[in-house]
């Protein structure tokens, strides 16, 4: 039997059909705890969960962790996919909750043998995906903050914002809270801020000379707001970037830990120039796709970091893989992009993609996969990747091409 669940934020619809498509039953399930309960009951009545495989338009969410904690195989169907078929169950634009979960089970009846039944990703991998998830948004909620500051000294306090290089550095930071407004800042003279560097342990090499030059060649500002509320606005959010940057200090501790924990970490912590943020990113959004590729040709393709043919007629185009998992091939590609300074394979293998006309992105999209070749190996072998090891193992090959050729 095939069960068809059509998913929603109050209520969702379940299906049940047997082998020759007929309906055996259907009702809807309420988002509550005992919505759940009692479907997951009343699907047990008619067969094992693990005999029970269960269609869906979706990959993730508290549904599909609810399906695989019940044992369920899950088998997520794209909704543009999903689309496609519609007319083979009559109008094409017919649509209805109930009705689709009854025709996502017949999709899955039909067509359940070319669709991938969704896997429970690895708990160690897992929370490290969670981990480094939730260190990007701070990281982006982060930048947001920074540029709405900028944005609010340029209108209103000029020189705050041209004092230090970096605006959301501690010490730049401490700058505005404590010189919040114009007139605050009024009598800072060079031997002054020298002082109030010394408190700040300022370790940067800029003299205070310099620092108060930048300070008075800003604009004036002629803002027609009281300095009380500048002040305010400042301050406010100055402690808004100060909180994201604890959080985000605070989920790099927490990143060190579930990676030091990892069972597969040490396979390729020793790959040119990965960091540990860059190095957990690749385990937690690359180790779903590992699990369950058949081939490294497969990962490379689900990874995004090499391209999609089409061809029609005459007509043939080798074009960029939109549908992959972005997540995967920007923590790939960030990571490649910095391994070509450290590696002379890697530098070779961008070099000559350069050499042959392709653009930056390209090329390290083409170092990437060649990477992801040896991260596939190290993962299907359970071998840690030494660099000494690759290097001989290349120069080997060279030499047998070298003296085949002659």
């Amino acid at each position: 039997m095939y069960v068809g669940w059509d998913w929603g934020n109050t209520t969702h619809a379940v299906a049940v059909i047997d082998d020759q498509g007929h309906m055996i039953d259907r009702w809807p399930c309420q988002h509550t705890e005992e919505g759940f309960r009692a479907t997951f009951a009343r699907l047990a009545t008619h067969d094992t969960p693990s005999e029970l495989p269960v269609a869906i338009e979706t990959t993730r969410g508290l549904t599909v962790d609810r399906l695989l904690g019940a044992g369920h195989p899950v088998v997520p169907v794209h909704p543009n996919a999903f689309n496609a078929v519609r007319p083979r169950w009559g109008a094409a634009r017919a649509k209805d909750d109930p009705g689709d979960a009854f025709k996502l089970a017949d999709y899955l009846r039909t067509d359940g043998h070319r669709l991938r039944t969704l896997r429970p990703i690895e708990q160690a991998t897992l929370e490290l995906q969670a981990l480094v998830r939730a260190r990007e948004d701070q990281v982006t909620a982060r930048v947001a903050a920074t540029n709405q500051l900028d944005a609010l000294l340029a209108e209103h306090w000029p020189g705050a914002g041209a004092v230090f290089s970096s605006l959301d550095s501690d010490i730049a930071l401490a700058f505005c809270d404590r010189f919040p407004t114009p007139s605050r800042a009024r009598h800072l003279a060079p031997a002054r801020m020298r002082d109030w560097l010394a408190r700040q342990h300022y370790s940067g090499r800029v003299d205070p000379t310099d620092l108060v030059a930048r300070l008075r060649g800003a604009p004036a500002p002629a803002s027609r707001l009281g300095e009380e509320t500048i002040a305010a606005l400042v301050q406010a959010q100055v402690a808004v970037i100060r909180a994201l940057k604890t959080a985000i200090d605070d989920l790099e501790t927490q990143i060190d830990t579930a990676l030091a924990a990892h069972p597969w970490a040490a396979l390729i912590e020793a790959l040119p120039r990965v960091g540990t943020v860059n190095l957990a990113q690749i385990i937690g959004e690359v180790g779903p796709l590992l699990e369950h590729a058949a081939s490294a040709d497969q990962l490379a393709a689900e990874a995004g970091v090499v391209p999609v043919t089409r061809a029609s007629g005459k007509s043939r185009a080798v074009v960029f893989r939109y549908a992959t998992n972005r997540r995967a091939r920007q923590a790939l590609v960030r990571w490649a992009d910095n391994s070509r300074h450290d590696s002379p394979w890697a530098r070779n293998i961008y070099d000559t993609a350069r050499e042959q006309n392709k653009r930056h992105p390209h090329a390290v999209r083409i170092l990437a996969r060649s990477w992801l070749r040896i991260i596939y190996a190290c993962w299907r072998d359970g071998a840690c990747y030494d660099p000494l090891t690759h290097e001989t193992r290349r120069t080997d090959r060279t030499h047998q091409t070298t003296d085949l050729a002659a």
